[in-house]
């Protein structure tokens, strides 16, 4: 597995003078790589010339709770390649149960999710609604849904569920009560229009060179795939309902992250889809089933020059205390990832190059990402995981690179980021192919950790160390009348001048899917003055003078039925990588 390689002495001398010299990062934590400690082995499968776009696009990790024990477990996809799959070689995905101590055990075969398809990402929802997490895995060839039974076990369910008839390219997925009436809802978007009896042939074609060298073909000249919106019946089973919606995507374009989220605050789910190098789709739903486009009107369908990007994954967040959720979208090499600041009334502004994202990005391939408060401070940074998709780079002599380093933004408070990643530690400069990447309290003592999964090797591990001991606050939240999970239920958190907002999300990243549990950290603020729920039904519940550093289960209607304080370190210590 990846272990973090030391610094030249020079660099970490530049690294140590630039954070002298910068106040706001003198008491920072370094992200360390603790993946050795936690006793996670898994390797991802990978083709070495990766000659087909299906070989380079897997990877999606997902925290789950699947045993309900409040520590979160951590599920790796993973992908054969076109050769392994041709001699019926099956990848094995992996689930990793937390045992409290800083170690995970990997409970693959218990739980029977080893082997649910070609798997890109997974997703979390409560689709029977009983209170246990369910899982659904995207693949080459639609999607699994596995049902939760409460014991450590899953059911595969797709074909009871009636999603067994998605025979596509499925990449990003979303759970969402878009109607309100309590059960979650299921987006698939798809990708290519692909097949293995009908492989395209390497650098064959206009679309298969990059620089002029033969490489991968896609996804321009392939042909691409519809989207669905799968309904919840409420009894265990659902009906796509994605062209009566108007989110079947009739001009096939080449889908992969989605995300719900109410955009323009109005009470009723929206609906964003990331395209890679088409325009991106935001639907603007009615509360009622009726969805509209507006990805063009609303400023987000294309960048500020009107070019339409090679649009990956996303992060979603209130980065500058609006109380307005704004988009991160990361990108191919030749562009940036693309921050849209959203202004209210379903209007967005491209400010990637004012806010500094852009320069720090561009040249990159980036995948996984997150608004992400790795310091407690309270205001959310971005971390984003890089990794190109052509091996063959690393013979053209230019500047690509088929490994790539990780980044991370420092909020800087007025909407501008500073790309603080050299001062942070070595691990994540260490070059890896990343592409899912999830971030949650692993060990339930208020800190955020990052879990990598890389397209190639084993994953990555990342734990916040050192800097100043913050507060921060965690919340866990119940729907009653509301879908079981409570997601897209909203919480704004008040301390002081200190107003967070923060929302319950089924999906995101890339392929991937963060801990359900909402964070907030608080700076040296030792308690919320206030806390407003908004949940999915539209009930609205307060809540006032809560002490930090603890967690939170909030149930719709009841207020707080669970509080416990961080989790004293067990007798197994985290450690870093040697």
């Amino acid at each position: 597995m990846g272990t973090a390689t030391p610094l030249p002495a020079a660099e970490r001398e530049k690294g140590a003078a630039e954070r002298k010299a910068t106040g706001i990062l003198a008491n920072y934590p370094q992200l360390v790589d603790i993946t050795a400690s936690t006793g996670i082995h898994f390797e991802h499968l990978s083709s070495p010339e990766a000659k087909y776009i299906v070989e380079s696009m897997s990877g999606g990790v997902a925290l789950i709770d699947y045993d309900q024990d409040g520590w979160p477990d951590i599920y790796f996809t993973n992908a054969q390649s076109v050769e392994t799959a041709q001699r019926g070689v099956q990848a094995r995905s992996a689930l990793f149960h937390n045992n409290h101590d800083g170690t995970f055990s990997d409970v693959t075969e218990e739980a029977a999710v080893g082997y649910p398809c070609w798997a890109m990402g997974a997703v979390v929802g409560d689709y029977n609604n009983d209170g246990w997490p369910d899982l659904l895995v995207t693949c080459l060839g639609g999607v699994v849904l596995y049902r939760n039974n409460g014991d450590g076990t899953f059911t595969d369910v797709t074909k009871a569920s009636g999603l067994g008839g998605d025979s596509g390219w499925a990449t990003g997925a979303a759970f969402g009560d878009y109607d309100s009436d309590g059960w979650a809802d299921l987006f698939v978007s798809h990708y290519v229009d692909f097949h293995l009896d009908d492989l395209p042939a390497f650098g064959s074609g206009k679309s298969c060179k990059y620089m002029g060298f033969d490489v991968q073909c896609g996804p321009r000249g392939l042909k691409g795939s519809s989207d669905n919106l799968y309904h919840n019946n409420g009894d265990g089973t659902f009906t796509d309902v994605a062209k009566k919606s108007g989110v079947d995507d009739p001009e096939r374009r080449y889908g992969l992250t989605a995300i719900w989220s109410d955009f323009d605050n109005d009470g009723k789910l929206d609906l964003f889809v990331t395209n890679d190098g088409q325009a991106n789709y935001l639907y603007q739903g009615d509360g009622k089933g009726k969805f509209e486009d507006v990805g063009l009107s609303s400023g987000v369908a294309a960048n500020e020059d009107g070019v339409e990007q090679a649009n990956m994954g996303v992060a979603l967040g209130d980065y500058l205390h609006t109380g307005r959720m704004s988009l991160l979208l990361s990108h191919f090499d030749i562009e940036y990832a693309a921050l849209y600041r959203n202004e209210g009334g379903m209007n967005f502004t491209d400010v990637s190059i004012a806010s500094g994202i852009a320069r720090g990005t561009q040249g990159y391939v980036g995948w996984g990402s997150a608004f992400v408060d790795f310091a407690n401070n309270g205001w959310e940074d971005y971390f984003l995981v890089n990794g190109h998709v052509y091996p063959q780079v690393d013979s053209f002599h230019t500047a690509s690179k088929y490994l790539e380093p990780k980044f991370l933004f420092l909020n800087q408070h007025e909407g501008r980021f500073k790309n603080i990643s050299k001062q942070v530690g070595a691990a994540i400069q260490l070059p890896q192919v990343s592409r899912g990447m999830a971030v949650g309290d692993l060990f339930n003592d208020g800190r955020m950790e990052a879990v990598v999964e890389n397209l190639v090797d084993a994953p990555m591990i990342l734990r916040p160390e050192g800097g100043p001991q913050n507060h921060w606050v965690s919340f866990q939240l119940e729907g009653v009348k509301s879908n079981r999970l409570a997601l897209n239920a909203r919480v704004r958190a008040t301390a002081g001048d200190l107003v967070q907002l923060g929302e319950v999300l089924s999906g995101g990243s890339y392929l991937s899917q963060h801990d359900l549990r909402l964070h907030f950290g608080l700076g040296s603020h030792d308690h919320l003055d206030k806390v407003e729920i908004l949940w999915p039904s539209g009930a609205k519940e307060n809540l006032t003078q809560l002490p930090a550093d603890r967690f939170y289960t909030v149930r719709e209607g009841q207020g707080v039925v669970g509080s416990k304080p961080a989790a004293v370190r067990a007798s197994k210590p985290i450690h870093r990588t040697q």
